[in-house]
């Protein structure tokens, strides 16, 4: 160990509270980056984990090989596990509707097959020998074709052919240019229905049906699934093995391990790793950066000796580096084993919310990577050397005689520190003193009034972000009037009633309703419509009639009949031919709150008035249907959970109600030529167990038309999970960065008012009372609170509103913008708390010392 690296420990064991202050910095910087790169490895295992579940542990399909060539690969060293099934071959779908799937592929599963790719079942059973079938749901849904459990099917199996060349499920459908050559004709009993395999490609031109296969060496054609020891190796692999074989790679696996050729999806993550990690570096080269400088401040007269004696540069700045590697070797190791506690912790935390959502049953779980704890090493490291460096630098470039006098250190003209009368008046003595130095040292303050506003302006937008999450989450919560929704267009009223009479009797179904949504214009005299409407358009035409966009929701009968009587209407004036709508007409509240109905004006006077409606989409030519209305506070229920079309919004909300029984008479003639939304609803006591049987129901039903089935105690699940997750995660990150920077200025300040010591000793020698002393400490505790908050709030305030904005924008359109008021009330009293605590404690140690040996200090 050399002489400077000696002056280096000694200056670090003379400064003992800088020393450990930087040396926790060091571990707060080191855990967060700990537990940030640990976070996003155990993340990355969650998704590989849940899409291997969902997609297949594999990595590479080869889709046409004979069976020497299966054997060759499952043989490989390169290869962990291989699974095949047999090509048996393609078959003509009689009946179907999708112009780009007109075929039925069907599938031999080998034991192996059957535990790598993930097969779903929706009813019924897996084939057990090769006379049994399992047929996808969407052939169904997507093609058109209704296939049942029990049915049998005899097709005409063979192989699709372009001229010569055979073509595979990776070759899409080539109207006009390929052919269906059968070859055998083969009879299946179709004993279970299952999800589309995922294996199947979107745009594969069969349906894939599966069977169990024969022997292996009977197969001319096979599907080879391989999962290589590393990886990382895939496409190498890939490349050396396929020979001009059609290769599929498992894209969705492949993608959260890094390895995919999505370069959208690669840019994004390590992006947002960046921008996470550079946050952190910053907060904590503004701690251990101050940290050297003020070290460097306090030895700027022994530098000067050094130098005087010969000392070069770079001896200068190795001795520097040297004390930053010093703290680096205690503080890195702490930090390591820190983050990854604390990241086992959160984790612990949030792992049971990880299960509802992304993909079921799948649990995040702590993964600790070595190249990523390195890589948290490393960056901590860095950090510390650059924040060591920078003020190593500008030390060494400072004339020796500068150093030995300490006149570098604060360099102003008179007139830089000029204090108004105003102010002098103002403030008093005490407090020009304290704004004095102020102006002389705005280099050392402009870093802790930095620290603070970062502080302040994290812990304020994520509070922000958080509010508005919970915003979102609570108006689903409050419009959702159903736990299960069923939505479709084009489904005709017989099958939807029919499948209707099914799914209401499903185990745990307490209620449940029907309803088509129409838009219709409606036409009022304009002495019927109030000020608040009229105030909104402009304008007043009394003598005028005034057309107004509508929707009519006609309920079932009976649903219809339930809200008249909980409104208490007589319900014989609300049945039959000529029975009374109930409307909500109501102004619109621009303020994107959530509101009760009594809360809004009303868009009409009185309570009963008499309309003519018109379909929107049936054109002028329609004729207009005379209909009374009688006008309600109440909420209407939700639509199904599919719509269409895009409207224009109105500075109203003008809904109707209807029984189901007039609508032939409202209707057009030929029916009605769009609708909105059109569907059933549900309220159940279970609803995961009713909508599962739900789904088997439907797709037992063979539904063709595009429909959406929703579980919506699901979706709210999921919402507050994001939002317990994102709470968790956002503020765990919002401490660890607020303690860095409440590090930095307790180090900053107190180490400045140290490096002030003769000065106040003097201002205490020449009679200043321990009262004035303290007042002036105070003024210049509130200058660095004012000078943060007067700057972080603002900026806090801006960044909280672009990112309402942001997710307004993303469609939270019922959220309002609330500005954390007590976020921001803890913010300002952390930040005066800080300051003050800070100055209690350098101020406690200053009066501590002897005023004669404090003014004698030549700072060695």
């Amino acid at each position: 160990m050399n002489i400077f690296h000696k002056v280096a420990l000694q200056s670090m064991r003379k400064s003992r509270t800088r020393t450990i202050v930087t040396v926790i910095g060091v571990i707060l910087s080191a855990a967060m980056l700990t537990a940030v790169t640990t976070f996003g490895v155990s993340l990355l295992h969650y998704m590989v984990n849940g899409a291997a579940q969902k997609y297949g542990g594999w990595h590479a399909a080869f889709l046409d090989v004979d069976p020497a060539f299966a054997q060759e690969r499952a043989q490989d060293d390169a290869v962990a596990s291989a699974a095949a099934f047999e090509n048996i071959g393609y078959a003509a779908l009689e009946g179907g509707q999708n112009p780009e799937k007109p075929y039925l592929f069907v599938a031999g599963f080998s034991g192996e097959a059957w535990s790598a790719l993930p097969i779903r079942l929706v009813s019924g059973r897996l084939p057990e020998n090769g006379g049994e079938i399992l047929v996808p749901s969407h052939v169904a849904a997507n093609g058109g074709v209704k296939i049942a459990v029990g049915d049998t099917l005899t097709l005409a199996v063979g192989k699709r052919t372009a001229g010569e060349a055979a073509l595979s499920q990776h070759d899409p459908y080539r109207a006009g240019a390929e052919q269906l050559r059968p070859t055998a004709e083969k009879t299946y009993t179709v004993v279970g229905i299952c999800e589309r395999p995922t294996f199947e490609e979107r745009s594969a031109p069969g349906y894939t049906l599966i069977t169990t296969a024969a022997a292996e060496d009977e197969a001319d054609s096979l599907s080879l699934y391989v999962t290589l020891q590393k990886p990382r190796q895939v496409h190498a692999y890939v490349a050396s093995a396929a020979g001009g074989r059609t290769v599929v790679l498992n894209e969705e696996l492949l993608r959260f391990m890094g390895l995919s050729d999505d370069t959208l999806f690669n840019t994004l993550l390590y992006a947002v790793g960046g921008i996470v990690i550079a946050i952190i570096m910053l907060g904590s080269i503004f701690l251990i950066y101050n940290a050297f400088s003020i070290s460097l401040n306090e030895r700027t007269q022994q530098i000067g000796i050094l130098s005087s004696v010969g000392a070069t540069a770079g001896q200068l700045r190795g001795s520097v580096l040297f004390e930053g590697l010093c703290i680096g070797a205690v503080g890195i190791p702490i930090g390591v084993a820190a983050g990854i506690a604390g990241m086992g912790v959160v984790i612990a935390a949030v792992s049971k919310n990880f299960k509802d959502i992304l993909y079921a049953g799948v649990s995040l779980t702590l993964t600790v990577s070595l190249p990523a704890i390195l890589l948290a090493a490393a960056v901590s490291l860095a950090t510390i050397l650059i924040s060591a460096y920078l003020p190593a630098k500008r030390v060494a470039r400072m004339p020796v005689m500068d150093c030995i006098r300490q006149t570098n250190e604060v360099k102003v003209r008179a007139g830089d520190v000029k204090i108004s009368g105003l102010a002098q008046r103002l403030y008093g003595l005490e407090g020009s003193l304290a704004l004095k130095n102020f102006k002389r040292n705005k280099k050392r303050y402009r870093s802790i009034v930095l620290s603070l506003v970062l502080s302040v302006v994290l812990f304020v937008t994520t509070s922000s972000f958080v509010m508005d999450l919970k915003q979102a989450s609570e108006q689903a919560i409050v419009f959702t009037t159903y736990d299960i929704g069923f939505g479709t267009i084009d489904m005709e009223d017989g099958p939807m009633l029919a499948l209707y009479d099914r799914l209401k009797n499903v185990q745990g179904v307490q209620e449940s309703g029907y309803q088509v949504c129409v838009d219709y214009t409606c036409t009022v005299p304009a002495d019927r419509l109030t000020d608040a409407y009229w105030q909104t358009v402009g304008g007043y035409a009394p003598d005028e009639e005034v057309k107004l966009q509508m929707m009519v929701q006609f309920l079932d009968d009976g649903s219809y009949l339930a809200m008249v009587r909980e409104l208490g209407l007589p319900t014989d004036e609300y049945t039959g031919p000529n029975a009374k709508l109930l409307a909500v007409a109501k102004m619109d509240l621009e303020n994107n709150r959530l509101h009760e109905v009594t809360e809004f004006a009303d868009l009409f006077q009185g309570s009963e008035m008499d309309a003519a409606i018109t379909p929107k989409a049936s054109g002028e030519t329609e004729q207009a249907q005379p209909v009374r209305m009688t006008l309600v506070e109440a909420v209407v229920p939700d639509i199904p959970p599919m719509t269409v079309g895009t409207y224009e919004k109105q500075p109203y909300i003008f809904q109707v109600l209807a029984p189901w029984s007039l609508q032939d008479r409202l209707a057009p003639a030929g029916g009605f030529p769009e609708i909105r939304a059109k569907g059933m609803t549900f309220r159940s006591q279970t609803p995961a167990a009713s909508t599962a049987a739900m789904k088997a129901i439907v797709e037992d039903a063979g539904v063709t038309a595009a429909y959406n089935l929703m579980n919506m105690q699901q979706a709210l699940s999921e919402s507050r999970n994001y939002i317990f997750i994102a709470n968790v995660f956002a503020y765990t990150f919002i401490v660890m960065i607020s303690l860095i920077t409440a590090a930095n200025v307790f180090n900053t300040i107190s180490t400045n008012l140290k490096l002030r010591r003769r000065e106040l000793a003097m201002l205490r020698s020449v009679g200043m009372s321990d009262r004035s002393f303290n007042r002036m400490m105070r003024v210049e505790c509130a200058f660095y609170g004012a000078r943060a908050l007067l700057i972080g709030l603002p900026v806090a305030a801006l960044c909280s509103w672009l990112i309402y904005k942001g997710m307004f924008i993303g469609g939270a359109d019922h959220i309002e913008f609330v500005l954390p008021w007590a976020s921001i009330g803890i913010s300002v009293c952390s930040v005066l708390l800080i300051i003050w605590i800070t100055m209690v404690y350098a101020v406690g140690k200053l009066k501590k010392e002897n005023i004669i040996d404090a003014l004698r200090d030549d700072m060695t």
